[in-house]
């Protein structure tokens, strides 16, 4: 409202005239949606930053984005200018795009195989836990006053400060710097510290094993990757759950929270409450996935929230069409409200970014990420700019559109994509190696032919013969 409201105000002391509610919707709709197009710019040029400065290194590197957009945003009520707000928000959005692929590719690659599922949805928790902060930051008694709004905007400085002063301590992915770099000694030194009291003499073999069947293979282009016939069910994959992670319908509950809220018949002053309150279940149900995806697997986490999210997506629908007629259905619509957001957050705001990281060798990551993570952030715009006019237009309906969509992916998931859980990226590979009727040695460019041998108390490798089942473990 108080945004709105500057923006008003900034046009008419240029023009002398306001703006109509038309034109004032849809400066709004795009400064909520051009998050989206920084996020989809930064999506695609993360494949060159992770190569050039690795996973670790693009983390910090980008952090001096935020800062930019932080006074942008911070100053752009004294300077009188919308554009201030907008810039910002697209260069915040390039810093999110780049740091939603690269953190879990970061993580995903630290991780020893049965931790991996929980370090992917520990990001997810976080997210949650900064959506809660935002709510309760924005009350009317702390930062939700007119005066404070830029101070408001500009606090995403300050967990980003924080990054900065503890991320360099850290090293670097140790695949990265074995896989790309080709440097033992410093991925010895990176596993130890990840490692602490772990033998990691068989995490080092499996390393040297895919890096040796990769050792004529340059890291793919996107365009490479979609012409890779071996990976062709992987791919699909990815752009499937990460359109759906988004047309899902979560981010019209996220950017328009109190509209849904002030449909359903609650007070005005309660609203930011209650918005608050569901920033508490985002961080609960993060927690229920993070703990429970070693034991269930990925697969039951993304089919069961899914589900629950078309399931509640058709409440909705309904308790909007009967709310005028019956009072009660307004709190059948909060409630489902709160089934999105928790179905969101058990499975399908981590694990797709968790599985893009898993259905991949270290040669097509990169090139996946970008086409995940691309579709993802179009996919967000998308809802972002189009959701206003689409409740205008179509109203309760709206919700069936996310229902049917969410439904949908739910059933590609359980017929399409296999369990992940505790198995080594080439034998993820291998799967869908089987999947697409390629014989084994084409999909793994001849890795049977290959054996290791201890070198220097670490791996070697050597031509033998040495059969690779997909359910043992990697010597």
């Amino acid at each position: 409202m108080y945004i709105k409201d500057f923006y008003n105000q900034s046009v008419v002391n240029r023009n002398g005239t306001g703006l109509s509610e038309e034109t004032l919707t849809l400066m709004y709709s795009l400064t909520v949606s051009v998050f989206a197009i920084g996020g989809l710019l930064g999506s695609v040029i993360v494949g060159i930053l992770v190569t050039r400065f690795g996973r670790k290194g693009t983390v910090v590197n980008t952090t001096v984005l935020v800062f930019i957009a932080s006074l942008l945003m911070g100053f752009s009520r004294i300077c009188g200018s919308p554009e201030m707000i907008i810039v910002g928000r697209f260069i915040t959005g390039i810093h999110s795009g780049i740091s939603l692929s690269v953190v879990p590719m970061y993580l995903g690659e630290i991780a020893p195989k049965n931790l991996r599922g929980f370090l992917g949805l520990v990001p997810s928790i976080f997210i949650g836990t900064g959506v809660f902060t935002a709510q309760i930051l924005g009350l009317h008694e702390l930062l939700g006053k007119e005066e404070h709004w830029p101070l408001f905007l500009s606090v995403v400085a300050v967990p980003t400060f924080i990054q900065l002063m503890l991320l360099p301590w850290f090293p670097e992915s140790p695949r990265y710097l074995l896989i790309e770099k080709h440097n033992v000694h410093a991925t010895i030194t990176a596993l130890k510290w990840y490692r602490a009291k772990c033998d990691i003499q068989a995490e080092i073999e499996e390393m040297q094993e895919e890096q040796r069947s990769l050792s004529s293979v340059e890291t793919l282009s996107v365009w490479k990757l979609f012409q890779d016939d071996t990976v062709r069910w992987q791919v699909l994959s990815v752009m499937v759950i990460n359109i759906g992670m988004q047309l899902s319908g979560i981010d019209a509950i996220w950017f328009y929270t109190n509209d849904i809220f002030e449909d359903a018949g609650i007070p005005a002053p309660e609203i930011p409450y209650t918005t608050a309150g569901t920033g508490i279940i985002e961080i609960i149900a993060g927690l229920v996935g993070c703990f429970s995806i070693e034991k269930l697997g990925r697969r039951p986490l993304m089919i069961g929230g899914f589900t629950m999210m078309g399931i509640c997506c058709g409440g909705i629908t309904v308790s909007l069409i009967l709310q005028a007629h019956i009072p009660f259905m307004r709190y059948v619509g909060v409630t489902c409200v709160v089934g999105i957001i928790a179905g969101f957050c058990i499975g399908p705001a981590g694990v797709p970014f968790l599985i893009t990281a898993e259905l991949f060798k270290q040669s097509h990551r990169p090139a996946a990420y970008i086409v995940g993570g691309s579709l993802n952030w179009l996919s967000n715009f998308t809802v972002g700019f189009v959701f206003p006019f689409l409740q205008m237009s179509a109203g309760s309906y709206s919700y069936l559109v996310f229902g049917t969509i969410c439904l949908s992916v739910a059933a590609y998931v359980y017929v399409v994509i296999p369990e992940t859980k505790n198995k080594t990226f080439m034998e993820i590979s291998q799967m869908f190696t089987k999947k697409e009727a390629v014989p084994l040695t084409q999909g793994l460019i001849h890795v049977d032919q290959l054996k290791l041998k201890k070198m220097n108390g670490y791996g070697g490798m050597e031509h033998a013969s040495l059969e690779f089942d997909s359910s043992s473990s990697v010597p």
